[in-house]
């Protein structure tokens, strides 16, 4: 088979094909309402993170509708919203102060080829070695970094020369300081604190438009002092490649590699996110990078900056009843109204403003009830999830997932050699497959319980046996293999010969169980050892099946349970059949006694 063959079969699998296309027009009054509502959350941050990039609001609104455009049909996620966000711009800043515009828009479009390319060798998969503490860590760090991004904007300054945020953030304060001015600081912390107030008591309410919108107001009509974002184009620029320099490629190479990595990063935990809001959603990785890819190769055309998959306004969209990728399509030509139709409007946006919609977003974008869970189990998570979030803070994004994910495989390389045992063990009557020897993961009970295996299976009864760890890597596995076995009425989950569980093994087996539970079928779980319980309970795993009396200390429990369960739901099925014709019965003899005895 030639290369332009498997290029050819490549590209094909990852263009959205006319089923998918299809489903556009599921629910149409759906998809423009959800898109409408997630257009006015996302015009203050598209604002907000092309000012804080250094290119400018008109970058952000530009990034917004067209990458917003092209991943809403390209992508692999029916639910994805794709815009400027603030962990793209974390890794712009210094990019913009050491190659200004031109450099940023190149290194955008050289990203856009190598996500294309990382979607056509098939590199979705490999987003699964991602342990959940290294994300929450990379995202609180995100946090921070955007915060102290927006103290220069809050406090009415330029912003000082420097690439740390927390340098430049120093700086800030020291030029308020010597010539304190207090407008931009109310402004600032008024928008702030009715995104966060506000949010608690009406979620539903577009509190950062809501916000904005009388800052403005306030502003214009007091006087206030405060810098504005300034002029706009009325429309987007005609597409030009003008910006490309050749020979300043190899030095920007390094800079593209960050920012594919993180678009990639950030994309498919965006797509994962909005999968596990949805009840049927499931996402294709590969498509999603294409998707992506074909948004910045096309941003920068525009004069856009670097886009991935965006959490936040990807739950607005979920939340707001989305049903397909249509949404995100109305919300990139809503932008694309306001683009053309009302840019003297937003012109006269404080700055500062911004800076508080994007302070309330960094402060919303720390779970505090996801942080005190992961830590409590056990240290080695903690320290990970800590030591992700620091370098975040003091290096760059890359170098922060790279650093938490090698500790992280460290710690559960550790983990398996402080479990491996040597037990004696009957002989098996069946031996297991040598596939299922090698790859730790869920399987059909084999061996051990061969005819009660297949009787078990007559009753549409299923138990699987987990061997070995069921850590970060593995567990990904796992909930594919469980949540794609065959439809039974009960699933027994063994996990006596779990060696190690971490908290995204924990978080994994949580989410095959729902998934399970979605489909109707009954899930027991038997076997947790002692040591299995503190990362289980921190994350609530088995709280839902504990309270239903579905967890067992050993298999035949588990099993003499669903046999129960099947009897009684078998009784019951019963009674709903012989009801109808006891009843036809009874009332054909209550009418033969009236005509035996009339009145």
């Amino acid at each position: 088979m030639s290369l332009a063959t498997v290029v050819g079969d490549r590209v094909r699998a990852v263009l959205p094909t006319r089923a998918i296309l299809a489903t556009m027009g599921r629910a149409p009054r759906r998809d423009l309402l959800a898109g409408l509502t997630v257009a006015i959350v996302a015009l203050p941050l598209a604002l907000g993170f092309g000012i804080s990039s250094g290119a400018g609001a008109e970058a952000g609104l530009a990034t917004a509708v067209v990458a917003g455009a092209l991943a809403a049909v390209f992508g692999g996620s029916d639910l994805q919203v794709s815009g400027p966000t603030g962990a793209m711009t974390v890794v712009l800043v210094p990019i913009v102060a050491r190659y200004g515009t031109d450099g940023v828009l190149t290194v955008g479009l050289l990203a856009g080829v190598l996500l294309v390319v990382l979607a056509l060798v098939r590199a979705g998969r490999w987003m699964v070695y991602v342990p959940v503490p290294v994300v929450e860590g990379f995202t609180v760090g995100i946090a921070g970094v955007i915060a102290l991004q927006q103290v220069p904007g809050a406090l009415g300054v330029r912003k000082p020369e420097g690439d740390n945020p927390a340098v430049v953030a120093a700086r800030a304060v020291r030029d308020f300081a010597a010539a304190p001015h207090w407008a931009s600081v109310g402004v600032a912390l008024a928008v702030a604190a009715v995104m966060l107030v506000g949010v608690r008591l009406r979620p539903a309410l577009p509190f950062s438009l809501i916000a904005v919108v009388a800052a403005t107001v306030t502003a214009e009509l007091a006087g206030l002092p405060v810098a504005t974002i300034g002029h706009l184009p009325g429309g987007l620029p005609a597409p030009s490649l003008g910006f490309v320099d050749l020979s300043a490629v190899p030095a920007l190479l390094p800079s593209a590699f960050a920012v594919a990595a993180l678009a990639a990063l950030e994309s498919l935990m965006s797509a994962t996110a909005a999968d596990a809001m949805s009840v049927s959603g499931r996402h294709d990785s590969d498509r999603e990078l294409f998707g992506q890819g074909l948004a910045n190769l096309a941003a920068p055309l525009f004069g856009g900056v670097a886009a991935t998959g965006a959490i936040a306004r990807t739950a607005v969209n979920v939340r707001s009843g989305a049903a397909s990728r249509l949404a995100a399509l109305v919300h990139a030509g809503v932008l694309a109204v306001i683009v053309f139709a009302a840019a003297p409007l937003v012109a006269g946006i404080p700055l500062a403003a911004l800076a508080g919609v994007l302070i309330a977003t960094a402060v919303r974008m720390v779970e505090v009830g996801s942080l005190r869970a992961l830590a409590r189990t056990g240290r080695g998570e903690a320290a990970v999830l800590a030591l992700t979030a620091v370098a975040t803070l003091a290096f760059d994004l890359v170098t922060a997932v790279v650093v938490g994910v090698l500790v992280s495989g460290a710690l559960a390389l550790a983990a398996v050699a402080r479990a491996a045992r040597v037990e004696q063990v009957p002989l098996l009557a069946e031996p297991p497959e040598a596939s299922e020897r090698e790859v730790p993961g869920p399987r059909p009970d084999r061996g051990d319980h061969g005819e009660e295996e297949r009787a078990l299976l007559a009753e549409h009864i299923v138990a699987y046996r987990i061997d070995g760890p069921l850590l970060f890597a593995a567990a990904h596995r796992f909930l594919l293999e469980l949540t794609e076995s065959a439809e039974v009425e009960v699933a027994i989950l063994r996990m006596s010969r779990v060696s190690a569980i971490d908290a995204s093994g924990a978080t994994v087996l949580g989410d095959a169980i729902s998934a399970l539970r979605r489909r109707g079928t009954l899930v027991l779980v038997s076997g947790v050892r002692d040591e299995h319980h503190r990362p289980l309970d921190a994350l609530g795993v088995l709280d839902g099946l504990r309270a239903d009396g579905h967890v067992f200390a050993t298999t035949p429990e588990a099993i003499a349970h669903a046999r129960t369960h099947l009897r009684e739901r078998s009784a019951a099925a019963d009674h709903d059949r012989t009801a109808p014709a006891d009843r036809d019965r009874a009332a054909a003899g209550a009418g033969a006694h009236r005509r035996r005895n009339p009145r």
